[in-house]
């Protein structure tokens, strides 16, 4: 659904950790690739959880505007780290929220609430029993959100957090493309044609250039 003045708004769900203030710098960079964008900074707190940061406040009125005015600083920290990568005239406000419950859920009604055109959210990559017991609320979001959803994760291809079903990248590949600065993109193994290839991969030197794509196969195992 477009709003009525075309305002393209952007949900970020924050937990003060780097992880989340990678996802609000996207977002707030992102937001400067629209007119007319603004950025909604969410904190979710749990129901039966104390912040050992904050002392503890008398009523809930006066905790809820502690709790805003830390999600104020953190936003307006990371609005002053990317200064001159923001652009003031598509990014139009950030405003901040604060709301209790779970966390997932709470995300996705205020982006219901707001006609929001994209939430983003950082994801810790838990696996295993870490994620049975922690659970997802980047998975949560995504189920439950009627707009796109960007998942914003570590990048890690090679180390542990990686599924085992994705094979980490070659180190002569990676290599390769550093030396070459990504214009080859396979080491000399990987560049091997082969007769039933596993996999194919086209490159250009731009993208309007597909006629200059040279053919790159894969082998069937590394």
């Amino acid at each position: 659904m477009s709003s009525a003045n075309d305002r393209y708004v952007i949900v970020v769900g924050i937990d003060f950790s780097e992880l989340s203030d990678r996802a609000l710098d996207q977002a707030l960079e992102a937001a400067c690739l629209r007119s007319n964008a603004e950025v909604h900074v969410l904190h979710v707190e749990p129901e039966t959880w104390v912040n050992v940061d904050l002392p503890a406040a008398p009523d809930p009125a006066a905790r809820t505007e502690a709790m805003l005015q830390r999600v104020q600083q953190r936003a307006s920290e990371r609005v002053g780290a990317l200064g001159s990568r923001l652009d003031g005239e598509r990014l139009k406000r950030v405003v901040v929220h604060y709301r209790r419950g779970a966390a997932g859920e709470q995300i996705a009604q205020l982006a219901a609430d707001l006609d929001a055109d994209l939430v983003i959210v950082g994801s810790h990559g838990l696996r295993g029993l870490q994620r049975l017991l922690l659970g997802s609320v980047a998975e949560r979001v995504s189920r439950l959100a009627r707009c796109a959803v960007w998942i914003v994760r570590p990048k890690d291809h090679a180390t542990e957090g990686r599924v085992p079903e994705i094979e980490p990248p070659c180190p002569d590949c990676v290599k390769r493309r550093q030396e070459t600065g990504g214009a080859q993109l396979w080491c000399a193994r990987h560049a091997e044609h082969h007769v039933r290839p596993h996999r194919y991969s086209y490159a250009t030197n731009g993208i309007y250039a597909s006629s200059s794509a040279p053919y790159q196969a894969t082998p069937d195992s590394v």
